[in-house]
Formats: C-alpha cells, structure tokens, sequence
C-alpha cells in the first residue's frame, strides 16, 4: 500500500450515554485521520467515524451533533429506540465504507493508539478479524471481572468455533467481512457470535486498557445476565446438547439408585423407607426440568422474533429534524426527552 493510498479505516462507537467522554475520544481520533504509519510501515488513516445514537440517557445527541459539526468525518447514525448496543454496532458497520472497520466503545477505556499495531497483526497472521487483548484487569469491581471471564471462557470454549480464543468490544475487522455480517444478522443474535461463523482467520493484538472517563454504571447486574443470556442462545444449538445431557446424566442416576435400593432391600435388613430420597429425586429432577425449559423456550422467543420480521434495529433521520416545526424550532416537549 503506497502513502497515495492509505487503508481506510472506518471507527465505529455505539453511543448510549457519552456526552462525556466521546469530545475525548473523537479528540484521539482526530489524530489519526491523516496518514499515519503502523509499527511495520503499513499507512492507514481513519476515513470516517460513525457515531451511532441509541437512545440511551442523557443527551448524547447534542453531543454527536455537536462533533459532526466540528469533524467533517463525523457520521452520525440516528435508530429510531434503544435497541442495545450489539445492535448498535451493526448498524453502524453497515454504513461504514472503510476497508477496515474498527468497533470500539465510547468510554474512552479503549485507546485508539493501538489501531496500527492492529492493522500489523491482521497482516501478519492472515487474520479477517482481530480482537483486542487487555494485558491488564479493567477497571471494574472484582465481581463483574470475574462474571466477564467466566462468560468469555464458556463462549471459547463451549460456544464458540476453535479458532476463538478470546473477544472484546474493541475489534479490527476486513470491512467486506463486516459488513456482510451486519446486512445478514438476525434479531437478537449477539456479534461476536455471528462474527465466528464467517471468519477464517481471528489473532489478538496485546492492549493496555485504560480507565472509564466516567462511573461504570451503563450495564447493571439484571442487564449483564441478559447480555449472556444472548451470548448463549445465539450461539446455536450446542445449548439445547446441554439439555440432553442434563436428562442423560439423571438417566444413569436413577438407573444407579434403582440399583441401590433394590440391592438394599434383598442384601441387607437396612429399611429404605423412600421419603427422602423422593424429596431429593422430585427437587433435583423438577429444577433441571425446568432449567431445561427455560433454555428451550429461550429458542422459541428467538425463532418467533425472526419469523415475525422483527428488525435488529432501524436507521432514521436526526430526531431533531423530524420535529422541528415550520417555524424552524423544536418541539420543547422533544428537547426534554430525547427517547
């Protein structure tokens, strides 16, 4: 790639609630959006900076518009609710036009530095896909770092194909790739889930992860279940294997303790009177039953969204523009609450 062509390299950050920290952010950016050279020479500038909207707390569209008024690369990306920010990103990666798309968050936790050596590691090892790897803890409380590492495990491990090792919200990803993934995702299928199924090749770039310019509060406990809850169920069907499983296991159990009590009751004078081991049988049998259930009905509500042509998001235009009277001002009704 000679200096007359630089790669392009287009920024995508879902916006929920960062009136804060994105001036900071796209303050980083701006830096890059000339040529610039990553540590083995290769030239790249970020051509564009999709900020999309998604109708979180606060007023982060004043904020977006704001920027996009002051970068003239600034592509702001209006949905018409909140729809999360999964989806939020893949809107925005099927606007972008870069040849390769970068996701990350807009907390100012991810630093934008590490692009080139990320652009270098996606050349080196052949790879469509790059993921982030933090070399350090991030900023969170003990718990919720150890529910994220439990939750990646299980993806790597169970959910995911074998060349996933690790996944982050900061990605580097062939922008063809990444935009055929966000046109054909379906309703409540979680990104790196749909990622996994198209890429040939995923490699990881060291990172230093910084702290949030603001309190770590967007995601609650009741939200980071759901977030897995995702993660698991679009995934495929390696979930329902685990429901099999669970009714294997309780098979030979009870084939076991059949064996038991039958012995029990010919070999010995001990007398198997049968209610405690009922109440422990009924308890442990009705739990996983209904674990069972719950994963199953889980696959039913996906299905029906995607038969129903439930949307995984929609594009608008600027609130702002859609109510704006004739008389050229916005409704005050509007302005006060932009969901």
């Amino acid at each position: 790639m000679s200096d007359a062509q630089p790669l392009r390299v287009s920024v995508v950050i879902p916006v929920y609630a960062g009136e804060r920290t994105l001036p900071a952010v796209l303050a980083e950016l701006d830096q890059l959006t000339g040529p610039q050279r990553t540590p083995a020479g290769r030239v790249f500038q970020v051509s564009e900076v999709l900020l999309v909207w998604d109708r979180g707390p606060g007023r982060s569209d004043i904020t977006i518009r704001e920027l996009a008024a002051r970068y003239p690369y600034v592509r702001p990306v209006w949905l018409s609710r909140n729809f999360g920010q999964h989806p939020a990103t893949l809107a925005g990666m099927t606007s972008s036009s870069g040849d390769w798309i970068v996701t990350m968050d807009e907390d100012g936790q991810q630093d934008p530095a590490f692009i080139g050596p990320m652009i270098d590691r996606a050349y080196a090892d052949h790879a469509q896909l790059v993921y982030a790897a933090p070399t350090n803890d991030a900023p969170h409380g003990a718990l919720r770092n150890a529910g994220s590492r439990l939750a990646k495990w299980l993806f790597v491990r169970v959910l995911a194909d074998r060349n996933f090792t690790e996944f982050n919200s900061y990605r580097l990803i062939l922008g063809e790739v990444g935009r055929s993934v966000a046109a054909y995702t379906g309703s409540g299928v979680y990104l790196d889930v749909a990622l996994s199924w198209v890429v040939a090749g995923v490699a990881l770039e060291p990172v230093t992860s910084r702290s949030e310019g603001r309190p770590a509060s967007n995601y609650s406990m009741s939200r980071l279940f759901s977030h897995f809850g995702r993660l698991v169920i679009s995934s495929g069907t390696r979930p329902l294997m685990f429901v099999s499983a669970i009714g294997g296991v309780f098979v030979l159990v009870g084939a076991l303790l059949t064996i038991w009590i039958l012995g029990s009751l010919i070999f010995s004078s001990v007398n198997v009177t049968g209610w405690p081991s009922t109440m422990v049988a009924i308890l442990i049998v009705g739990g996983a039953t209904l674990l069972s259930l719950g994963i199953i009905a889980q696959y039913v509500g996906a299905s029906t969204n995607m038969s129903l042509g439930k949307p995984l998001y929609v594009v608008v235009r600027d609130p702002d523009e859609v109510f704006t009277d004739h008389a050229g001002e916005s409704d005050p009704a509007h302005r006060a609450d932009p969901a």
